[in-house]
Parts: C-alpha cells; structure tokens; sequence
C-alpha cells in the first residue's frame, strides 16, 4: 500500500509542477471562475464546445494548492475529447469517490488516473481543493461565466 501512495503522491506532485492544459483558451465558447476561500485556491475554467456537444478543448488558469491544481490538470486530460454528458458523469464517479466514508474501499473504477485522489477523502478540507476545478468546470458547461465558491 505504501508503494501505491507513493506513486499517487508523485502523479500529484507531477500534475501541480507542470500541470496540463494550462493557459488561456482565446477561443472558449464557455468559461467560468472557482474559488476556495479556505485554501485559497483561484481557478478559471475555459472550453471550447463542438456543435454536437463534445469537448474539443479545455484549459484552466489560475493558482492553488497541489491537490488543486493536479485536480486540475487531470480533470483537464479526462474530459477533453468527451461528450458533455460523459464529462459530468465523470464529475459524478470522482465526486463520489472524494467524498465516500474512509471506512469503505474507494470505487475507483471508470476513473482511470483520477483515483490518485481516492486519499483525498482521509482530510475533508481537502475534498474542496480537489473538487474545485470540477465544479468549475460544471459551471462553465452550464454558461454565464459565474463564479463558483467552496464555502
């Protein structure tokens, strides 16, 4: 099991020092902001949408913790590509994941590189750093360029 943390901790590490899909998306047809007042976190969402629903792009900016920030750059890698429909249900299973009981095992199955997060769910205040890059996500799917808050 400790081997397992270890390389979860080093994909996290990696995500949060050179995260992915990071920068401005001038093309964005849909955006939106997250903050976590507790931590600190800022993040800016920007996707671009294909007429049928489909993510063809999406990037984040912004400045956060590591969970944040990893959360991030590998919500980015997950949905980009995917139909709208499968990007939330995506939020779905993590969102569960994250937020499970820590005395039953973590589904992590369909997640793919997302279940690094699973020991999230041990430190509650961390859930919101790794949800916020989700939740924005969501609210820039759902238009208006609102901001969204963890507290």
């Amino acid at each position: 099991m400790d081997d397992l943390r270890e390389l979860y901790q080093t994909m996290i590490l990696d995500h949060h020092k050179r995260p992915r899909n990071y920068g401005p998306l001038p093309e964005a047809d849909h955006e939106a902001d997250g903050h976590n007042p507790l931590c600190g976190d800022k993040l800016h969402v920007a996707l671009q949408l294909s007429d049928d629903g489909v993510i063809e792009d999406v990037r984040f900016e912004g400045q956060g913790c590591a969970i944040s920030r990893a959360s991030a750059s590998l919500m980015t890698e997950a949905v980009k590509g995917r139909p709208e429909a499968e990007a939330r249900k995506l939020f779905e299973r993590f969102h569960a994941m994250v937020t499970s009981p820590k005395s039953e095992p973590a589904d992590t199955s369909e997640l793919g590189k997302l279940a690094v997060f699973a020991g999230v769910r041990e430190f509650p205040a961390r859930v919101k750093c790794a949800t916020l890059a989700w939740h924005t996500l969501t609210a820039a799917l759902e238009g208006g360029g609102r901001t969204v808050k963890t507290e």
